[in-house]
């Protein structure tokens, strides 16, 4: 039995939702980036085992900073309008989870927690939307990011494809 903050590598996804970090989706848009097959499958692959994915605003700005900026400089260099023509398809495939007044009560509440600081403030908020949403799973490539907060089950890109294929039919 794992408890939450300890990733449940295999458990039933049917009927959760499930936020996708930014670093999933620059993987599902970069060939070259270990991981890109995983990344574009989780889409379809969670459809199929009736787990719904989720991104918010911030994941989305995210994205769109990361995916316009030059490759000399850690970005993925697309233009601008295929950047946002890729987050259409992104939002077409998830709910969009709103950041609301609740969400940034439950910010406050896991900073005080955890005592997010800094960049930490960037997760923080990505867990706060999830939470407050009633999600408990975030997928992310950066899994120490979410490590430790006990609210959340944080599973790699890997690890959720596994468990889609066992809620899966």
């Amino acid at each position: 039995m794992t408890t939450r903050g300890e990733p449940e590598r295999g458990g039933n996804m049917r009927g959760k939702l499930a936020v996708v970090d930014t670093n999933v989706l620059l993987t599902a848009t970069n060939r070259a980036r270990s991981g890109h097959e995983t990344a574009r499958s989780l889409f379809r692959a969670a459809r199929g085992a009736g787990c719904r994915l989720a991104v918010c605003g911030q994941i989305l700005r995210e994205y769109v900073a990361v995916a316009t900026r030059p490759v000399r400089v850690n970005g993925l260099g697309l233009q601008h309008a295929d950047a946002l023509r890729n987050v259409g398809r992104f939002r077409e495939q998830a709910v969009f989870l709103d950041e609301t007044e609740a969400v940034f009560d439950e910010l406050e509440r896991l900073t005080r927690r955890y005592g997010s600081s800094g960049k930490r403030i960037h997760d923080a908020n990505i867990a706060a939307v999830t939470v407050a949403h009633g999600a408990q799973t975030i997928i992310t490539a950066n899994t120490q990011d979410f490590t430790g907060i006990a609210e959340l089950d944080v599973l790699s890109p890997e690890e959720a494809e596994r468990a889609f294929g066992e809620s899966g039919g």
